[in-house]
Order: structure tokens, then sequence, then C-alpha cells
């Protein structure tokens, strides 16, 4: 009798569990996303969105320059860029990428522009402190170009990991000027200013996202990728200053 009661007590016990691991698949899935920091405000209003049509999701979202987060991928299951040759990874990696925004670049100076910077021929005088983005990345890589389609050949006091670390210098005084995109200039308010780029020197930035293939959460991850491609997305990056893809 003793060893019936243990036997139906266990089995009570059981019971419960089995149905808490069943209800553990039904609940909330967290998207990894890895985003250029040039994205962070935007970034939150496009979650932010996607959750209402999708509750079951979660974002945790990792902002850094790009060529540090391509180093990351195993971190995450979506990663956007601010350019493409950052995403030149082995097909295992990455599914293919879309074009969800597009930007260029501005000079970023002190408020009210005190040292009177008319354009990127004044950046080559070695008594300014100018600062980049990294030579590896792609804040760097544009700058270089902009550069060279201007005639210019500037020697920057310092590389930063990304264009919110430039825009930091300036915005702290510790740089006169540097390089950066220009929605970067929106999270700066009345604490920097910044010069307009000829067009015929600026360059063309593009935001490729792409899914990582090894994420437990594909599905998801290429639904998402897909959205931001989307025209409501679209009115989203537009909203901070991002051109259409």
């Amino acid at each position: 009798m003793v060893s019936i009661m243990r036997v139906l007590a266990a089995a009570l016990l059981i019971v419960p569990l089995a149905a808490g691991c069943a209800n553990g698949g039904d609940g909330p899935v967290t998207l990894r996303v890895l985003a250029d920091s040039s994205l962070t405000e935007v970034m939150s209003d496009l979650t932010a969105v996607y959750r209402q049509s999708h509750p079951h999701l979660r974002f945790r979202l990792r902002l850094d320059g790009s060529q540090i987060l391509t180093g990351e991928l195993d971190e995450g299951d979506v990663v956007i860029t601010a350019d493409t040759a950052s995403l030149r990874s082995p097909d295992e990696d990455l599914e293919p990428a879309r074009t969800v925004a597009r930007n260029s670049l501005t000079i970023a100076v002190a408020p009210g522009n005190p040292l009177r910077v008319r354009g990127l021929a004044r950046l080559a005088d070695r008594r300014m402190k100018v600062v980049f983005g990294p030579s590896t990345g792609p804040l760097g890589r544009y700058s270089q170009e902009v550069l060279s389609r201007a005639g210019v050949s500037v020697k920057p006091r310092s590389e930063e990991g990304s264009a919110r670390a430039v825009l930091g210098l300036v915005r702290s005084g510790q740089a006169d000027a540097g390089l950066v995109y220009i929605t970067d200039m929106k999270s700066a308010g009345a604490a920097a200013s910044s010069v307009a780029i000829p067009a015929a020197q600026n360059v063309g930035v593009v935001y490729p996202a792409a899914a990582v293939s090894e994420s437990p959460r594909l599905e998801d991850a290429t639904a998402f990728v897909d959205w931001l491609a989307s025209a409501e997305a679209t009115s989203l990056f537009n909203k901070y200053g991002f051109q259409s893809p």
C-alpha cells in the first residue's frame, strides 16, 4: 500500500514538470541584433514597431563599429553594418543581405563652427585636431574616399572605433573636427555643428542587413531582415534622416 502511494505521489510531481516544459517552448524568443552604432536611435523605434505585430519576440541590441561586430557573428542572429565590404564572409556565415538604408558624410565641428571650417581642405591644416573612424572599418574607408575625391590629404590625430566616438571627441572639445555620418548629427543636438560636404565629393553609405546562418532563430531573423527593407521600416529610417534603400 505504501509503495502504491509513493508511485502516485511521484506521478503527480511529474505532470506539472512536463506541462511546464511544454509551455516553455511557447515563451518569448530573443533576437540578438548586431548593429552599427550610427543606427542607435532608429533601432529602438524599429524593434518597438516590429514587436507590435510579433509579440513573441524580444530584442537584444549590440551597437558598435561594424568592423567589431562582424567579428562577433556567433553572438548574433542579425547583423546590420554600414557598408557591404564588412559583410564579405563565407557563405555559411550569413544569409543573403538586403540593403535597408543609405546615408552620407558630413564634417562635425564645435558648436557655431568657431574655427570657420568651410570644407574638407581646412582639415589638412596641421594645427587642426582632426579625428576619423578606424581605417579598418566603414567610416574610415568612406572618409578616405571623400578626401580622395576632394584631392585633400589629412593626417588625423586619432582613429576612433565608431562615428559616435568621433562625434563624442568633437562634442567634448578634444577634437576640432571629424568626419561622421549625417544622421549622427541629430544625436548631437546643440553640442556640435556640421559643415556640409558637396555631393560631388561625398559618398553613398549603404546599410546591408543579413541573418546569421547558424542562428537557432533563423526563421525569425530572416523575417526581421525582410521587414527592415519594407516601406514601413523605411519610413522609420527616413524619420531619423536616413535615405531610402
